[in-house]
C-alpha cells in the first residue's frame, strides 16, 4: 500500500487549495508553478511499504541516501565513546522517513539547536540542529541515530519517546527536505558499504556484528 508521510500532509493540503484558487482566480501561471509545487510535495513525502529482512546481527540504514562518510569517531553528546560513524546524505529525491537499525528500547531522545550548514559539510554534524536518539540493544548495547538538519531541511522530526520499543527497520522519525543522518555503531561492527554507495532505510545492512 502506498502512503504519504502524516508530516506531508500540511503542505500537500496548502499547495492543492492554493492551486485550485489561482485557477479559479484566472491565474494560469501561478497556477501551473503551485501545481508543480504540489506534484513534488506529493513525491517528497512518499512513505513506501518495504519488506524488512530482520537480521539480529545487523544494523540496517536508518535513511535513504548517499555514504558520505564512515570513520571512528568520538560521539560527546551521548555515548561519551569513540563509535564507527556512518553518515547518510538525503538528497531531496530520496525517501526521507528514518527507520530504526535495529531491535532496541528508546533510552534518550535528545534535540541539539544549531546553524544549518550544508549537510555535505564536516560541521552540519557538529554545529547543525539536530535530534540524537539513544537506542539500547539486547544484541548490540547502545546505538545512535543523529538526524541532522541541512541549509533547506530546516525541521527534523522524531516521532518517538523514552521507553518505546523499536523493531529493525520500523519508522521512528522524518527529516524534512534535503538532510542528513549519522549512525554511531559499535567500533567492532564489520562495514559492508563503500563511501558514495547509494543506500535504503531498512534494506541496505550497513554493517554486521558476529
Amino acid at each position: 500500500m502506498f502512503r504519504f508521510a502524516k508530516e506531508g500532509y500540511p503542505f500537500i493540503f496548502s499547495f492543492c487549495t492554493l492551486t485550485i484558487l489561482f485557477y479559479i482566480s484566472g491565474l494560469t501561471i501561478a497556477g501551473f508553478i503551485s501545481l508543480i509545487i504540489t506534484a513534488f510535495m506529493f513525491f517528497f513525502f512518499r512513505d513506501p511499504e518495504r519488506e524488512i529482512i530482520h537480521d539480529s546481527n545487523a544494523f540496517c540504514s536508518p535513511a535513504d541516501g548517499k555514504v558520505i562518510l564512515i570513520e571512528e569517531a568520538y560521539e560527546d553528546e551521548v555515548l561519551h565513546k569513540k563509535a564507527l560513524r556512518i553518515s547518510i546524505f538525503m538528497s531531496p529525491l530520496n525517501v526521507h522517513v528514518n527507520r530504526s537499525p535495529c531491535d532496541g528500547v528508546v533510552r534518550e531522545v535528545k534535540y541539539f539547536p544549531g546553524r544549518f550548514f550544508s549537510a555535505f559539510k564536516h560541521e552540519a554534524s557538529i554545529h547543525n540542529e539536530h535530534i540524537s536518539m539513544l537506542l539500547e540493544s539486547e544484541r548490540h548495547g547502545s546505538i545512535v541515530v543523529k538526524q541532522i538538519a541541512g541549509s533547506v531541511a530546516r525541521r527534523a522530526v522524531c516521532r518517538v519517546s523514552p521507553g518505546d520499543v523499536l523493531r529493525q527497520g520500523e519508522r521512528y522519525g522524518i527529516i524534512k527536505f534535503s538532510s542528513r543522518v549519522d549512525i554511531y555503531l559499535p567500533l567492532d561492527t564489520k562495514v559492508r558499504v563503500k563511501l558514495n554507495e547509494k543506500v535504503k532505510a531498512g534494506i541496505t545492512i550497513l554493517g554486521t556484528r558476529s
